[in-house]
C-alpha cells in the first residue's frame, strides 16, 4: 500500500486511495478532477532536497509538516499513507495510530523506496514513536487524535463507521457481520464470517457509490471487474451482493492501493472477543495463541484473512463460477466456492506493515 501519483509539493499526503479519486472530508461535494502533468512530475523528481532521509526523526517532522493541520485516515486499520520523492527515488511510507496502543500515547511510523516490479528494498525505517522521542499523541475525542512533534501540531480523524452497518438483507442467518472494512483503495467492504461453513467473505458495499467502475466480465455474468481496481467480485445468487473473489497479483507485489482488503481489518469496530472467537473456530490450531483483533501474542504478526485470488489471467476466475454451478456445490455448501484462503498465512505486526 505504497504508491501514488506524484502531486506538485514534494509530498502526497495520500488520503489512502489513488489519486484523481481521492476522498475528501466533504466526500458528497462535486469538483472538477486534479489536473497532474508530466512537468509536475519531472520537476519532482529531479528536485534537490536537503531533507536527510537516513534520519527518522527528520523525515517524521517534513511528513508532519507537509501536512495540513487536519487529516482524515480513511483506512480502517488506521494506516496514513504517504508517498514523496527524493534525490531521485520515490519513498512510500505511512503513519499508523494502531489500535492497541495509540491511547498509550504511541504511534508507528514508516518509510521505504517505494515496491516496483523489478526492485524490493529490505524496510529498515520503522520506529514505534512515543513521548521519550519528543512525540505526542493526545486524545481529542472519540477517533480523533492530534499528533505533536517539534512545534508542529495534526489532527488526525480517524473513519467513524461505528454506526454503519449492511442491510439486513445482505447477511444470511448463518453469516455474523464483523465490521466495515475501508480499503485504502478507496472501495468499502462488509466482513462477514459463515459460522456454519467457517470462512470469511468480503462483500461490496454498495449502500454508498462504489469509487469505481464495474463491468460485466466475458467469462461469467456473475462475475464483475473494477476499471481501475481490477478487484473481481461475484454476484450471489442467494442475496442481491457482491462478493470479492480476486485482487490483480502485480498489485500486491508491489504492495500498493490495489493489493486487497486483507490488510484493513475494522479494528476501531471489532465487538469484544467476535473476530478471535471466529478465528479460533474455523482455524482451531489458534486457540490461545491470538489476541482479538487476531495478532499473535508475541506482537509479531496478525492473522492474514484473504479468501480470494490472486490472479494475473482473467480466465483463473472461471472457477469460481464453476465451483458456484457445479452440482455438488449448489446447497449448503455454495459459499465455499469464494475461498482460497490459505490458513498459514500470516502478515508482520502492524506498525511495520507498508
Amino acid at each position: 500500500m505504497t504508491p501514488g501519483i506524484l502531486q506538485p509539493g514534494r509530498l502526497l499526503a495520500a488520503c489512502a486511495i489513488l489519486p484523481g479519486l481521492c476522498l475528501t472530508p466533504m466526500m458528497a461535494r462535486a469538483s472538477q478532477s486534479k489536473l497532474q502533468t508530466n512537468q509536475a512530475f519531472v520537476e519532482e523528481v529531479a528536485h534537490k532536497s536537503t531533507l536527510d532521509i537516513n534520519d527518522m526523526a527528520s523525515v517524521f517532522h517534513f511528513v508532519l509538516k507537509s501536512l495540513p493541520d487536519k487529516v482524515k485516515v480513511y483506512p480502517t486499520e488506521n494506516y496514513y499513507y504517504f508517498s514523496f520523492h527524493h534525490a531521485g527515488m520515490d519513498y512510500s511510507g505511512n503513519i499508523r495510530l494502531g489500535v492497541t496502543d495509540r491511547d498509550q500515547g504511541k504511534l508507528h511510523f514508516t518509510y521505504f523506496p517505494s515496491f516496483n516490479g523489478w526492485r524490493r528494498d529490505k524496510i529498515d525505517t520503522y520506529k514505534v514513536f512515543a513521548a521519550n522521542d519528543g512525540v505526542s499523541v493526545k486524545k481529542l475525542g472519540n477517533l480523533v487524535y492530534q499528533v505533536s512533534f517539534r512545534q508542529r501540531s495534526v489532527v488526525f480523524a480517524l473513519n467513524d463507521l461505528f454506526k454503519h452497518k449492511p442491510p439486513k438483507a445482505l447477511v444470511n442467518q448463518d453469516e455474523v457481520y464483523i465490521g466495515p472494512v475501508f480499503d485504502e483503495s478507496g472501495i468499502q467492504f462488509f466482513l462477514l464470517y459463515n459460522k456454519r461453513l467457517k470462512l470469511f467473505l468480503y462483500i461490496l458495499d454498495e449502500t454508498k457509490p462504489v469509487a469505481d467502475n464495474l463491468y460485466a466480465s466475458d467469462i461469467s455474468k456473475r462475475i464483475f471487474l473494477g476499471r481501475r481496481t481490477g478487484f473481481a467480485f461475484y454476484r450471489d445468487k442467494n442475496h442481491d451482493r457482491k462478493i470479492l473473489i480476486g485482487v490483480y497479483g502485480p498489485n500486491s507485489n508491489v504492495n500498493n492501493y490495489l493489493d486487497g482488503p486483507f490488510d484493513q481489518l475494522p479494528d476501531n469496530f471489532i465487538k469484544d472477543d467476535t473476530l478471535k472467537n471466529a478465528l479460533e473456530a474455523a482455524h482451531p490450531e489458534l486457540k490461545g495463541k491470538i489476541n482479538r483483533y487476531g495478532f499473535w501474542t508475541n506482537g509479531a504478526s496478525r492473522y492474514l484473512i484473504g479468501p480470494y485470488l490472486y490472479y494475473t489471467d482473467l480466465e483463473q476466475l472461471r472457477m469460481f463460477d464453476n465451483c458456484a454451478n457445479a452440482e455438488d456445490m449448489r446447497g449448503q455448501y455454495y459459499y465455499k466456492c469464494f475461498v482460497v484462503e490459505d490458513p498459514s498465512e500470516a502478515v508482520p505486526e502492524a506498525g511495520t506493515k507498508q
